[in-house]
């Protein structure tokens, strides 16, 4: 199971993120064991047993920077209640563990699995750190090009809608990383798969 929890940063400093933070991820809800939810304060927890599905709500809260994120993976004790809140297990656990890592992290995320899982959980964190930098360099331009490319739009309807040409659509997803990430997040999801299933019944 992964359980993704989220802290907003500055949050003192800030307007509250949590609704559109919410937003963001409300097509995933299917995917997901409870309702997202607020979870304490200006936290939010997310808990499927999804890969993909946990690392989709990593990238999205880590688009900009305003959240923290921990991941953690483990099992849980069923069966599951009403809210994330009531819930408890060692992947509950790993993610309070992984949300306070995260805040001292560079690219505040940190991945926490079983101590002797197999890939290990620091070292699909790290690979998960490299996206999120991939992500963080990339422009505006680059991320108007690969919204619209991954929302299904061709290249030369991406152009027509950016008053640009074909070519110039090419060069900035070649600038976004657009192509490594699309490769990178199949193999991410099998080494987060595998880690939930070698993680032991704890």
């Amino acid at each position: 199971m992964f359980v993704v929890t989220a802290d907003q940063i500055n949050s003192t400093g800030d307007r509250d993120r949590v609704p559109a933070a919410l937003e963001s991820v409300a097509d995933l809800a299917d995917s997901l064991e409870v309702p997202a939810a607020r979870y304490a304060g200006d936290e939010l927890q997310f808990v499927t047993r999804h890969a993909s599905t946990a690392l989709e709500i990593v990238l999205r809260l880590r688009r900009d920077d305003h959240w923290s994120t921990g991941l953690g993976v483990g099992s849980v004790i069923d069966p599951m209640p009403a809210t994330a809140a009531e819930a408890s297990g060692p992947a509950f656990v790993r993610g309070r563990e992984a949300i306070d890592a995260a805040k001292r992290s560079p690219t505040r995320f940190t991945l926490i699995g079983a101590p002797d899982a197999v890939p290990d959980g620091d070292q699909v964190g790290a690979l998960v750190d490299l996206l999120l930098t991939l992500r963080a360099r990339r422009s505006p331009e680059g991320w108007a090009v690969t919204d619209m490319i991954a929302a299904g739009m061709s290249q030369t309807a991406a152009a027509e809608r950016l008053g640009i040409t074909p070519q110039a659509v090419s060069l900035r997803l070649r600038a976004a990383g657009w192509r490594i990430e699309e490769r990178a997040r199949p193999g991410l999801v099998v080494l987060l798969e595998r880690l939930d299933a070698a993680t032991p019944q704890d």
